[in-house]
């Protein structure tokens, strides 16, 4: 017993092992797929427009309302108590799912799985607070890999219920429901960390990690322009009075975390980064929030056999697959980053013109495929981009400023175009919408990438004359 305990309390394997468990039955979720189809079938009876317009939007709001204190909350309290709020919203959102009727009812289904979403940080935070830095690549991999296989097995499991064995969408909502609840479980056989990212440090050595314990496949030739030298830094260090007040300490990582913000957006290319990932990332959470009410207005669900299981699966496989590809791909990205953002960003925008103008439900799947392998191709370049010149605390800060700038984009599009409150467009226009948003994000890097472009040729040109004269 005392060696079991000895492994629990100092090996990475042992959470490595439980996190990775807890976040395979939590991304197992094989009713997602088929939601919509759920929610306005004989089951609950609603209809497509309470389904856009009055129960999708709340979900939006109540992520956006939650981000912020449950970020700092996560690292305040270690990450552990978080993970179990996470697995007690899990469990009432499918409780409300399966048994609550009414659209009062699904909007407060909307509201917990607000907070579900708000707290997936603590998921991928905590296991770095309860290993060395030695591992942090092993474990992160580790722990994203299994949420896509994860939810790629869910999807196939999904379609495979529904075209072969006419399991109900209710049925499939009771296993998700044991699924999460598994994950709950899960959580509660964690260690608890003995220090955080922000609120707990344990030493200045531990604090400031290099960017290279962050990001180890990148080329370590690269070249960084002078903009970027402020945000390799890591985060001052603080010196920790041991009387000081509680409240105090609490106040000045508040400060420092301002600090921090500062100096990172003040680098030019972690701003332009950034800013494709608050933009972009706003557009896809808008289109995942409600593609299969467009998929059920194509083909409804009552009349035509769905295979969004299928589809899902393929997507979740195409993400990971052009997400693998980035790691062999050598390229300049100082020179050629914000042009490959503004074309994949037009594909983007040719995809969902296609979904938008198709009334083929296989052309608007091909669409959503497409739309999300070069989405999921984009944001690993930005993050990585992002990740190498950061420390690991200035990167899950600015990881989390950047989400939730691009969740603040989203609450705006969903309240003037979604909301019945707003405009309320059918869902066939939100995507003639959602494609010429993404029309505009091309634009900007487009003509920022050629501007960029020109000046290193006009440079490169200049430079090349002085030594001919010389």
């Amino acid at each position: 017993m005392d060696w079991w305990k000895g492994v629990i309390g100092h090996s990475w394997i042992y959470p490595t092992l439980i996190i990775c468990a807890n976040g395979f039955f939590s991304a197992m979720r094989p009713s997602e797929p088929f939601l919509t189809p759920y929610l306005t079938g004989p089951d609950k009876n609603l209809t497509i427009e309470e389904v856009t317009n009055q129960i999708f939007p709340v979900w939006t709001y109540s992520y956006l309302a939650l981000l912020v204190p449950v970020f700092l909350i996560t690292d305040y309290v270690r990450y552990k108590p978080v993970l179990l709020l996470q697995g007690i919203s899990f469990i009432i959102t499918w409780l409300l799912l399966l048994f609550a009727q009414g659209v009062v009812a699904m909007q407060v289904v909307e509201f917990f799985y607000g907070m579900v979403t708000a707290t997936e940080v603590a998921y991928y935070a905590y296991i770095y607070s309860v290993v060395s830095t030695d591992h942090y690549q092993r474990v992160t991999s580790y722990c994203r890999s299994i949420t896509l296989a994860a939810a790629t097995i869910a999807a196939v499991l999904a379609q495979l219920l529904v075209s072969l064995a006419d399991v109900s969408y209710f049925h499939l909502n009771a296993i998700t429901l044991a699924s999460v609840s598994l994950a709950f479980l899960c959580s509660f056989l964690l260690p608890m960390p003995q220090k955080s990212m922000f609120f707990h440090r344990k030493g200045v050595s531990e604090t400031l990690p290099g960017p290279d314990k962050v990001v180890a496949t990148v080329d370590s030739s690269r070249q960084e322009d002078q903009g970027s030298a402020p945000a390799g830094r890591g985060p001052t260090p603080e010196p920790q009075a041991d009387h000081a007040k509680p409240q105090n300490h609490v106040l000045r990582v508040l400060v420092q975390l301002g600090k921090d913000l500062r100096d990172c957006y003040s680098s030019r290319k972690l701003l332009y980064w950034s800013l494709w990932w608050a933009l972009a990332t706003a557009g896809f959470n808008q289109v995942l929030n409600y593609i299969q009410v467009l998929w059920d207005f194509r083909a409804p669900s009552h009349s035509s056999a769905m295979y969004n299981g299928a589809v899902e699966a393929i997507a979740t496989f195409l993400g990971s697959a052009t997400s693998m590809a980035v790691g062999y791909v050598k390229v300049n990205w100082d020179l050629s980053g914000e042009l490959a953002l503004g074309v994949f960003s037009a594909m983007d925008a040719g995809a969902l013109f296609l979904m938008h103008f198709t009334d083929n439900i296989w052309a608007c799947y091909a669409g959503y495929l497409a739309f999300k392998a070069c989405y999921m191709l984009l944001i690993t370049i930005a993050t990585f981009r992002i990740a190498v010149n950061l420390s690991m605390e200035r990167y899950a800060l600015m990881f989390g400023f950047n989400n939730f700038v691009a969740l603040v984009i989203q609450t705006i599009i969903t309240v003037v175009v979604v909301d019945s409150r707003g405009l309320g467009l059918d869902i066939s226009t939100q995507f003639l919408i959602y494609g010429s948003y993404f029309t505009f994000i091309a634009g900007i890097f487009l003509i920022r990438s050629i501007y960029t472009i020109i000046s290193i040729k006009c440079r490169h040109t200049s430079e090349a004359g002085e030594s001919t004269n010389l």
